[in-house]
């Protein structure tokens, strides 16, 4: 018996050790997986080499760990499910009630990140909040010089019911809301947003490399990169001058003196809208997840900039195009700036937000996107409009047209092209929708027509650049545009002011018109 139990304690010993695998933070219970692709299901922790197995409805996949105990599986694309199922991995970490339907990342500064407890008619709309298959996850504020792995901030994912969702992302929650009761799939939103910051911070460096004019940002990062040949030299120096530090420490410490601060590695600069921080904290580890597409609410910390913010834009949309490489043209929908504060009464605006509304407009420009117009539901006293409901709804109209190829029209009318008939300008648009009309909106209201009003907020110009008010006539799909005082009209602008008051141009679905202008001057 003695030899027996010898044995026996001689078997075990014998039988490997692992390591407990670890996953993300962005993992955890309640969460949603994106449906029809494939799911990454990736962590670290492993012993280099050790086999990592995932199970997963029905699936189990199977992966080595490399030399650093990283270790990715990826499951077979999946149906749409309600039912709350398990995620475990090598059978110890677990996690419950699983969904999977659609992921969308909710991404942008203060106007994001407000939560529905500050929205209008929120403790209705918090009681009413009883959708189970919605869910949210919130990564919160964090920077870093370098690509992180795992968002190191997390609050994890919560099931949308009334003690829960008064913390979510107002615009997020609605969007999600609107698509869920029209496709009945579960929703997933990921809240990566932070009040107060500009563009240039979100935006991974693959964007910046990708859009010439902004050049001097991209040499930046290069030169703090040894991927790139700048940033390979400045390594290089960086480190000798480790290396004279490493002997200096030594004699320091030898005689019993602190030694000096070690030399640092290059960066790209120092402050708080360094670009590429946010991202490299708050979306990069999210990169190998699978998601639906991407909603944007951004722009007021860069309201000073007007074609820069389009090149901007540009880097953002490309670069996370890039880094979500596996998902192609990843749909991204984005809101454009709000009416706010007070306007001089000037037919030729260009005030405060103007231009950067326009460098919005100019974004449609790249394919899957759409611009929800906020003109008549913001608040010229308040930067943080409390009706985030019909921002919401607008950005779900753009989701169900674009990305899920429903028969509904998904924004106001925006400007198609001008021509011009003597004395007259005729401004075609697109998504004129069923026709179009004076409307005026109130509060969560629906639209309502205004029959016989006057459009207002239309300026009209000649060759000498002087604006005048215009008179508008309403004929079929366009805009017909004249004044007394311009006897050769070559340009029009439509609510191009910081806040455009009585901008009521809509189509009959009751969506309003993005303000334009058919001049560059």
């Amino acid at each position: 018996m003695r030899s027996l139990l010898i044995c026996s304690f001689a078997f075990l010993f014998t039988l490997p050790v692992f390591a407990e695998v670890t996953l993300p933070k962005f993992f955890s219970d309640n969460m949603v997986l994106q449906r029809g692709s494939e799911v990454a299901v990736w962590g670290g922790g492993a012993e280099p080499n050790e086999s990592v197995t995932v199970t997963f409805g029905g699936q189990t996949k199977r992966a080595r760990a490399n030399k650093g105990g990283y270790w990715m599986v990826r499951l077979d694309p999946m149906p749409a499910s309600h039912e709350g199922r398990t995620l475990a991995v090598n059978g110890s970490v677990r996690f419950e009630n699983i969904l999977v339907g659609d992921v969308w990342l909710c991404s942008g500064q203060s106007n994001m990140e407000w939560t529905v407890r500050g929205t209008l008619n929120s403790k209705e709309e918090i009681a009413a909040a009883n959708f189970p298959s919605i869910r949210h996850i919130k990564i919160q504020r964090q920077t870093d010089a370098l690509p992180q792995r795992d968002p190191q901030q997390v609050v994890g994912w919560d099931v949308c019911q009334p003690d829960k969702v008064s913390n979510f992302t107002a615009v997020g929650y609605y969007f999600a809301r609107a698509i869920h009761q029209e496709l009945k799939v579960p929703i997933g939103i990921v809240n990566s947003s932070w009040g107060g910051t500009v563009i240039q911070p979100w935006t991974a460096p693959e964007g910046f490399h990708m859009v010439p004019e902004l050049a001097r940002i991209s040499a930046k990062i290069k030169a703090a990169d040894p991927a790139f040949e700048t940033g390979k030299e400045a390594y290089l120096k960086a480190l000798e001058k480790v290396d004279l530090w490493r002997a200096e420490a030594k004699e320091a410490v030898a005689r019993g003196v602190r030694p000096e601060a070690m030399p640092e590695m290059p960066l790209i600069a120092s402050g708080g809208r360094v670009p590429t921080y946010v991202y490299n904290a708050m979306i990069h580890p999210l990169t190998p997840f699978a998601i639906k597409g991407a909603i944007w609410y951004q722009g007021e910390s860069n309201g000073e900039e007007s074609i820069s913010y389009y090149h901007k834009m540009k880097a953002l949309i490309l670069g996370w195009r890039k880094v979500w490489n596996h998902q192609g043209d990843l749909p991204f929908y984005f809101v454009q700036l709000a009416n706010f504060k007070q306007s001089p009464d000037t037919p030729e605006g260009g005030d405060g937000w103007a231009p950067l509304r326009d460098a919005q407009l100019k974004t449609l420009e790249l394919d899957k996107t759409g611009m929800v117009v906020a003109i008549d539901i913001g608040n010229p006293k308040d930067i943080h409009p409390k009706n985030k409901q019909d921002v919401g709804k607008r950005l779900a109209l753009w989701a169900l047209a674009d990305t899920y190829s429903k028969d509904v029209v998904p924004s106001g009318p925006l400007f198609d092209r001008m021509t011009t008939e003597g004395n007259k300008i005729r401004i075609h648009f697109k998504y004129a929708g069923s026709g179009l009309m004076v409307g005026r909106k109130e509060g969560l209201e629906p639209t309502r027509e205004i029959p016989g009003g006057q459009l207002k907020e239309f300026a009209i110009a000649g060759k000498d650049k002087v604006w005048h008010w215009a008179d508008v006539v309403i004929e079929g799909d366009a805009a017909v545009v004249s004044s007394s005082k311009v006897a050769k009209p070559v340009a029009v602008r439509y609510a191009y002011r910081m806040n455009p008051e009585g901008a009521n141009l809509y189509n009959i679905e009751g969506l309003p018109a993005s303000p334009f202008r058919t001049d560059n001057w």
